[in-house]
């Protein structure tokens, strides 16, 4: 993105403005505003949270009985009143430490994730959706039933195939581009609600 372009871009801006960590804070809050995939005293794992847009507004939503916790591979900067952990979600014995953040299961799972973008579109987007698989299953070790989940997934080849596969885990499964995305991104965000156990 060209800076000028960037200097354009009011969600940028705003995220600037309002303390938020990135502009995809306000993807969130806009589906989250349609869908109620997290509400007021919700635990929350957000997979994938870097640079921690989505953990402030997780925050802001579940409130003060809620509880957050995000994990990223990369180091992310202490977000006061969450618990964050740098750990890869491509180990499944992370979910250990979930629990021993949150004693029970949670009522969301959020995942914002992208993989160190190659340039090459058939790897990127076979990455991202593989990482998306290797949440999902982080997912069924510590979601409560009916409880809520988002993934975003770059669209291409293997994105029907994970709708399919999550629409087999959820009561209801929803595709949405949220307005503060990009029109030329290829970022797409499935909301699934009214998880129904492992």
């Amino acid at each position: 993105m060209k800076l000028i372009d960037a200097r354009r871009d009011l969600y940028r801006r705003l995220a600037h403005q309002e303390g938020y960590r990135s502009r995809a804070a306000y993807k969130l809050k806009e589906l989250n505003k349609s869908y109620r995939i997290i509400g007021p005293g919700f635990y929350v794992l957000d997979l994938g949270c870097s640079p921690g847009g989505w953990t402030q507004v997780a925050l802001e939503l579940a409130g003060n009985r809620g509880k957050v916790m995000g994990i990223d591979k990369s180091f992310v900067e202490e977000i006061p009143n969450t618990h964050i952990i740098r750990g890869d979600i491509e180990d499944e014995s992370i979910v250990e430490e979930v629990f021993d953040y949150f004693t029970t299961k949670v009522n969301a799972v959020i995942c914002d994730i992208s993989p160190q973008v190659m340039g090459t579109w058939a790897i990127d987007h076979a990455k991202q959706i593989s990482l998306n698989y290797a949440a999902s299953k982080i997912m069924d070790h510590v979601l409560a039933r009916r409880g809520n989940a988002l993934f975003k997934v770059f669209d291409g080849e293997y994105s029907n195939e994970f709708r399919d596969y999550l629409k087999k885990k959820f009561v209801k499964v929803q595709l949405k581009k949220p307005k503060a995305s990009r029109k030329t991104s290829s970022e797409l965000y499935h909301i699934c609600l009214g998880y129904l156990g492992a």
